[in-house]
């Protein structure tokens, strides 16, 4: 694959993961969200569930006709986070009472997040995947802590009711691997992906040396 032609599609609308990538100076060349079915299989574990959403999010992207015709050059980055308490997929909260079953669960606790990482190749359709293990630790919350957690809204559509880098983390005592993984894409092996599937990671960097 010719370094200088290779482009990079995104398979997300999450602002969270453009602004991740722009921390190491990468910006895609294309945003196109994938519209899956992200409801966990009868026993499928968190990791399982992170890694088979992120495959699938890079597939639904890849076997698009538009981007199979006009994005031979390119590569799909494709990502999913996945909260757990034990075995339990806590889900997206979508609802106050959700999110108070969230927070019951990660009050006091250690807790595993999974974030599966995919890219793939348009011309060939290869894949590469990867499932990314963060421990987080929470404090005990007070009555009062999660009455103005819940008051505030943030929980609204975050796996397990939360967002590390918003108003929680005030509530997060400890991070046992990779921080942005948590946030929604490992930056680490991000790069590691790519730069094997010889996409110009470091491309820009000389122009963040001011």
């Amino acid at each position: 694959m010719d370094v200088a032609k290779t482009k990079l599609i995104l398979a997300s609308a999450s602002p969270r993961r453009v602004d991740l990538l722009k921390q190491i100076a990468i910006t895609p060349d294309l945003i196109e969200p994938a519209d899956i079915d992200e409801t966990p299989a009868v026993r499928e574990t968190p990791r399982l569930l992170a890694g088979r959403l992120a495959r699938q999010k890079a597939e639904a992207v890849l076997t698009q006709p538009h981007i199979k015709t006009d994005w031979q050059d390119a590569l799909v980055l494709a990502a999913d986070t996945v909260v757990a308490a034990g075995r339990r997929i806590l889900p997206k909260a979508e609802t106050e009472a959700e999110a108070t079953t969230c927070l019951d669960l990660l009050s006091g606790r250690n807790h595993r997040v999974f974030t599966g990482l995919c890219v793939g190749s348009v011309a060939d359709g290869s894949l590469s995947l990867r499932v990314i293990e963060t421990r987080v630790t929470f404090k005990h919350l007070s009555k009062t802590e999660k009455q103005a957690y819940l008051a505030s809204g943030e929980w609204h559509g975050k796996a397990g009711a939360y967002a590390v880098q918003g108003l929680a983390a005030a509530f997060v005592s400890r991070v046992l691997g990779s921080y942005s993984a948590v946030v929604g894409l490992p930056l680490h092996e991000t790069a590691a992906l790519l730069a094997g599937r010889d996409f110009p990671v470091f491309a820009e960097w000389e122009k963040h040396s001011e």
